[in-house]
């Protein structure tokens, strides 16, 4: 698969993630002191389990009907598998299971097959196998198992390693494992997971040949993914998270704890629409919490973000970079009506936000669009240009393409949010603090008709993007349309941004 890369690019960080055997957290040795981690708790928590330390046990004997499979007989699960016929249940005794040597000698599962494991059962790569579970037959299930020590390549995957549709993985743990611990098919359910210490992503959710529809993500433990640090590897690929989804037309994100992941916790890139992200917890991971970027149609709600971005916030302060990077980004994201979704805009509310590095930050590439040899999505045009080749001058300088060959940040409606900081928790004096609407300075390519200042005047006042209704505890700042506008509460409710009306802000609050 094709790497897509961001044009700005939030370098992980090169610390050890340690297990907090007290909270079930992940941290960072050498980040700042953080508040001690109570069970997640408050609305937004009541679905999320701590599913790592206290995971479900499977049935302690074999289902009615299930092919039993003996730990102690290396490749018997391949083997059985591949003699059994279709919708046949297997049942993996108590023990450690390994498959043949060979790193191609993965399981095959038929279309509606189930796997449940024993209390104790362990599939094991070796980190010889580089796969777990692959081909592409569909409505197959995996409940109750371990699957670790698997080495796939990068941006590949250990379970569902063909992106097949219809599976369902539910109650299992997915660790220590290269590349990601799983890939995504269309109406796959994943719920009741703990995806963790995985070497790039919890799970990938990309398929090579169409989109993936109907994904459901829910009740999961996501936590210390991308322990093989592929953003300092690679600088800028934008190929680590929790979660990333690729071109994803449909998702329901909820009642998930992500936490402690090197880099950003949930990253929705090129292509995505219709997602409800809803009654998570967001919390400490290095980067952002949230990056919806290239992509339409959100609901983001009823979340609890705290104390996220705190070591690539700083490492961009520290550099001397003065962008507002923010614990939710939304890069070239926004409403679209005539794509079909369950909403038309990107609505952000009744979400709590508590000492993260800066708050929500809408940010729009002037130079990115399709066809740009500035569009990091390389190859990628929007939804509604299907030929790339369209966009290129003279035509994408007038109507319909001037609007469509380019992802816009628009129509992102913000409000009934609680942004709380105090810089004595998070430890910074500057840059921590910023809620933004911005854009560049167009420049490239010399055909571009979207030079100079025109999206940066566009994404503050001309697009539909609004704060409202909004609570402020802490000293808080605001960036308009560049870099430069640094405004304080009177000023970015004012003329002539004239936003967050009906928000209320205490400086005094976090000292």
């Amino acid at each position: 698969m094709g790497i897509k890369r961001r044009h700005w690019a939030w370098a992980a960080a090169p610390l050890v993630l340690a297990l907090l055997a007290t909270t079930g957290c992940e941290s960072t040795p050498g980040a700042p002191a953080a508040e001690p981690t109570a069970a997640p708790s408050t609305s937004a928590a009541r679905s999320v389990a701590r599913v790592c330390a206290r995971p479900a046990a499977g049935p302690a004997k074999a289902p009615a009907g299930a092919v039993t499979v003996d730990p102690a007989v290396v490749g018997d699960l391949a083997a059985k598998t591949k003699s059994s016929p279709p919708n046949t249940t297997f049942w993996l005794r108590p023990g450690t299971h390994r498959l043949d040597p060979d790193r191609y000698a993965q399981v095959i599962p038929k279309e509606g097959d189930r796997y449940f494991g024993a209390p104790g059962a362990v599939l094991d790569g070796g980190k010889k196998n580089q796969y777990a579970f692959g081909g592409s037959a569909r409505n197959v299930t995996l409940r109750y198992l371990t699957v670790q020590r698997f080495v796939a390549p990068q941006n590949e995957g250990v379970v569902n390693h063909d992106s097949a549709d219809g599976w369902v993985i539910e109650h299992a743990t997915i660790q220590r494992n290269s590349g990601a611990g799983l890939m995504a098919g269309a109406r796959q359910r994943v719920r009741a997971n703990c995806l963790r210490k995985n070497g790039q992503y919890g799970m990938n959710a990309y398929k090579a040949t169409g989109r993936i529809s109907g994904l459901v993500v829910e009740g999961n433990e996501i936590t210390g993914n991308n322990t093989g640090d592929w953003e300092r590897r690679r600088k800028g690929c934008g190929c680590t998270g929790g979660i990333k989804f690729w071109a994803v037309n449909g998702a329901d994100v909820r009642g998930n704890w992500v936490h402690g992941n090197r880099g950003t916790g949930l990253w929705a890139d090129t292509n995505n629409n219709d997602f409800r992200i809803e009654n998570n917890v967001l919390e400490a991971n290095d980067g952002a919490a949230l990056i919806y970027e290239t992509s339409y149609n959100a609901v983001i709600r009823n979340n609890t973000i705290r104390r996220n971005n705190w070591v690539e916030g700083r490492r961009a302060a520290d550099r001397g970079d003065n962008f507002p990077y923010a614990t939710v980004y939304l890069s070239e994201s926004g409403g679209e009506p005539r794509i079909r979704a369950r909403t038309d805009k990107i609505e952000i509310y009744r979400n709590a936000l508590e000492n993260n590095w800066s708050g929500i930050t809408l940010w729009e590439n002037a130079d990115r669009f399709c066809n740009s040899p500035a569009n990091t999505s390389s190859g990628d045009c929007t939804l509604l240009v299907k030929d790339t080749n369209r966009c290129k001058k003279p035509a994408i300088a007038t109507a319909p393409l001037y609007a469509d060959c380019r992802w816009k940040t628009q129509r992102v409606d913000i409000h009934d949010n609680r942004f709380v900081l105090d810089k004595a928790v998070v430890q910074c004096t500057v840059k921590c603090d910023r809620m933004a609407v911005l854009a560049n300075y167009g420049t490239y390519p010399d055909w571009s008709p979207y030079q100079g200042e025109r999206v940066a005047r566009a994404i503050p006042l001309k697009q539909h993007n609004r704060w409202h209704d909004n609570v402020y505890l802490g000293p808080w700042k605001f960036v308009a349309q560049d870099q430069s506008q640094v405004l304080d509460f009177g000023q970015w409710q004012g003329t002539p941004f004239r936003q967050d009306a009906g928000s209320t802000l205490d400086p005094r609050v976090g000292g």
